[in-house]
């Protein structure tokens, strides 16, 4: 008997909240409510500005930091758990292929501003 009661007044909200959309809507179909918003931007400008190729190379950057944070987060941990025998190899790898890569990064002119 609740869950007939309970059930009915949840179909009852959602027709509500369904139907209130249609009841108040305005029509406000002009140029400048129908075009798509863009953050910021001026919609009906015609020339805009490139996308900054550093911001793609720092996002880019960001996630490879992120991945190394989730990789040696878990490190100390294992400090307790596993021999040093097996856990100095494992670190010591890891921070050579992270080594390796910002080198590779820093070669090519990946971090620096100027393009």
């Amino acid at each position: 008997m609740l869950l007939n009661v309970m059930l009915s007044i949840i179909i009852v909200i959602l027709l509500i909240l369904s139907l209130i959309p249609f009841m108040t809507q305005t029509n406000l179909l002009t140029r400048k409510y129908s075009s798509p918003f863009e953050c910021g931007f001026d919609p009906f400008q015609t020339n805009r500005m490139e996308f900054s190729l550093q911001f793609f190379l720092i996002a880019v950057i960001f996630l490879v930091f992120d991945v190394e944070i989730t990789i040696l987060l878990p490190l100390p941990v294992l400090l307790n758990k596993i021999p040093p025998t097996t856990f100095l190899p494992i670190f010591i790898l890891i921070m050579v292929i992270l080594i390796v890569g910002l080198i590779y990064e820093w070669t090519k002119g990946a971090l620096s501003w100027a393009l």
